[in-house]
């Protein structure tokens, strides 16, 4: 990899690290209950008490809503957690979850989140301590409920594992402490993808879990231990490229 775009990787994520650029993202929804968990010593209800199972369920649903426009995902997401009274855990256990056709977020239903939240519910009464215990296939097809497909780079999960796993305490949470950050593999989404290309990270043309691979091992060599900090400089490099497409063509426009 050329120097220059190494460098210019390592600035953008130093800079995008930085929990003021993720204020409204879905991830700002399990950072909401650690912190309450945080400050349990100051609950006056037993029935308040914030869980580790509360971040795990909010940090797996808000993940699964991430698809689109990150305004529009913060709102249903705000939507949901109203829905379940802003206590997960205890929502999920009691079992009368909304369930209709009606849009929850885009095309995802309420019926499939009622599906999700009776396979959380299944995974804690046969068990189940942790969503850290579960790969992700496993995360794919028990709590998610979709069909194993070993090629899918699954960017939801692995956007969902980042969250949880990396621990420099600034953006994400870092609260599963069995897992390495060295293991994480990129979200790949479409504007990962077409970055990485751009950049050269990968050849791939495909959204494929062999693509988010390669791209994961391109970063490693940039940032050695944690490859996935990569994905703040990959999202920050889209998101600097477009805006100055888009002051290209008002400039254009204005001529």
């Amino acid at each position: 990899m050329e120097e220059n775009i190494k460098r210019r990787l390592q600035e953008l994520a130093a800079k995008y690290n930085n929990r003021e650029y993720f204020k409204n993202d879905p991830i700002s929804f399990p950072r909401h209950f650690l912190e309450e968990m945080k400050n349990n010593h100051l609950k006056k209800s037993l029935l308040d008490v914030i869980t580790l199972a509360d971040i795990e369920i909010s940090g797996i649903l808000a993940a699964h809503l991430a698809w689109g426009r990150r305004d529009m995902i913060v709102r249903d997401c705000n939507r949901m957690f109203d829905q379940m009274k802003w206590q997960p855990y205890n929502y999920v256990m009691n079992g009368d979850w909304k369930n209709d056709d009606v849009s929850l977020h885009r095309t995802i239903k309420w019926s499939e989140f009622a599906g999700i939240c009776s396979n959380i519910q299944r995974f804690y009464k046969n068990g189940g301590r942790s969503f850290e215990e579960l790969d992700t296939v496993q995360t794919r097809c028990e709590i998610y409920g979709q069909k194993p497909d070993h090629s899918a780079a699954n960017k939801k999960i692995n956007m969902y594992r980042r969250w949880m796993v990396r621990d420099d305490g600034i953006v994400d949470l870092g609260i599963w402490k069995k897992s390495r950050k060295e293991d994480l593999i990129i979200p790949l989404d479409v504007h990962v993808h077409r970055t990485a290309l751009e950049l050269g990270l990968t050849k791939r043309n495909s959204a494929s879990l062999a693509t988010a691979m390669e791209i994961t091992d391109a970063l490693k060599e940039v940032f050695p231990g944690d490859p996935c900090l990569g994905d703040f400089a990959l999202f920050a490099y889209a998101a600097t490229q477009r805006e100055k497409r888009e002051a290209e063509n008002t400039k254009e426009k204005s001529k």
